[in-house]
């Protein structure tokens, strides 16, 4: 009996010691399947998501992380990439899956101009950008109140696109302008980061007390009065050819005049680093180019104007637009405008008071080159000529403009001249060398 009972034992014992090896090689098998999936697709959706969703930084739960895992094994996302995009929805939805948004602002390829303006005339009810309602209706109040005289400077941005692609390098631009101003004031005129997923975004911010704020804009109130009233009345009674050029471009052009021609300040683009304060400048545009030989601006252009309220010259230019508006080619009613413009006042008697800067303020580096910027030095030759760079662009430059059109998709290497300027001109500086991977749908 005793060696049956031994038997017995022996047998419980080396039968537990199975259960529990199997046990520990059925957890190392699911671990390994979890890291395959998370290292594989998972990976591309939790980093997009995170940077999407989670941009004041909250701790994702592990129950968000199976979610993120799951939809990696059923469907791998996919993203399309606009260099300006619509404002069609208000993006207050915090889904947990990435949409596609179609830009309702692009019209159909080779179409003719009868076949564009029946096409705007159709797509009109889905541009909330032309919509009047209780939001921005409230545009002009809101504005008052926001600038007070605490505010060290004045500055509007302009954001047509969906919510989710103010991204994670816009927001370092929006940094380095608190960082020279820290008391500085700053209307982002967009009705969709005017919502919970707008406040998300900019939440850090604002948690650390700086002054930054989207605002509705109110376009009939703010070509009111301007010679472009009646372009905007003749664009949606379509008597206007809105043009192959998606018309969110355009339309950030004008609201950029006239906000500063209501109101005065500085505007600046989203996708610009200020080295150093603004509030010294005055009435001023930036030369993007000079002649070579005569030495004088062959180009101006608009991503940064600093102007007092009702100038003369912001006049001349909502003129401009308004009468020589052409939608099928890029930069007319932009760049090109400001530099018509401004040709024609200089060879006129009249004086308008303002001052045109050289290409170093703004533009140090051509659009052509400012890739070379985002690469960090391979040799020690490349490493001196960055270390001159810096020094000149951080003694005689007010800012870069980082030409987001052909920059947007480039990742900004370490060492490199742009991920030194974003570092040394952040505020929280979180993945400068990290920017958001999009992906473009053929």
């Amino acid at each position: 009996m005793g060696r049956i009972m031994q038997l017995q034992e022996s047998s419980s014992r080396l039968h537990s010691r199975t259960i529990t090896k199997l046990r520990i090689l059925s957890a190392l098998l699911v671990v390994v399947g979890l890291l395959f999936v998370v290292f594989s697709d998972g990976f591309m959706i939790f980093t997009t998501n995170s940077l999407n969703k989670n941009r004041d930084r909250d701790i994702i739960t592990s129950s968000s992380k199976v979610l993120i895992i799951k939809s990696a094994i059923i469907k791998q996302s996919s993203f399309r990439l606009y260099s300006v995009q619509d404002d069609n929805q208000n993006d207050d939805e915090n889904t947990k899956t990435t949409k596609t948004v179609i830009n309702p602002f692009v019209p159909p390829f080779n179409s003719t101009e009868s076949e564009r303006i029946a096409w705007f005339q159709k797509k009109l009810p889905e541009l909330h950008i032309f919509k009047s309602d209780k939001a921005s209706k409230k545009f002009h109040s809101r504005v008052l109140q926001f600038f007070d005289p605490s505010c060290e400077v004045r500055v509007f941005m302009t954001w047509i696109s969906p919510a989710t692609s103010f991204g994670n390098r816009e927001l370092l631009c929006v940094e380095s302008l608190f960082k020279a101003h820290p008391k500085g004031c700053l209307i982002i005129l967009s009705r969709t980061l005017d919502s919970v997923t707008g406040y998300r975004i900019l939440k850090p911010l604002i948690d650390r007390r700086f002054k930054v704020q989207p605002v509705t804009p109110e376009l009939s109130f703010l070509l009111n009065d301007t010679p472009a009233e009646a372009w905007l009345n003749d664009i949606k009674n379509g008597n206007r050819d809105p043009g192959e050029i998606p018309l969110a471009q355009n339309l950030s052009n004008l609201m950029r005049l006239a906000v500063l021609y209501k109101y005065g300040g500085v505007y600046l683009d989203t996708d610009f680093v200020v080295l150093k304060p603004l509030n010294g400048l005055r009435n001023s545009i930036g030369a993007q180019s000079i002649d070579v030989g005569s030495k004088n601006w062959s180009r101006l252009n608009n991503a940064v104007l600093i102007f007092d309220m009702n100038h003369p010259l912001l006049l001349k230019f909502l003129e401009e637009f308004a009468s020589t508006f052409d939608g099928n080619k890029w930069g007319y009613n932009g760049p090109y405008l400001v530099s018509r413009v401004v040709r024609r006042v200089q060879t006129s008697p009249e004086q308008l008071n303002f001052t045109i800067l050289s290409p170093m303020a703004f533009y140090p580096v051509d659009w052509t080159k400012i890739g070379g910027l985002f690469q960090k030095p391979k040799n020690e030759a490349q490493s001196k000529w960055v270390k001159a760079k810096l020094r000149q662009l951080s003694g005689e430059a007010y800012g870069v403009h980082l030409w987001n059109k052909q920059s947007n998709k480039l990742l900004i290497e370490e060492g490199s001249i742009i991920g030194k300027l974003i570092s040394d001109h952040c505020i929280f500086c979180i993945n400068v060398y990290t920017y958001r991977k999009k992906l473009l749908l053929s």
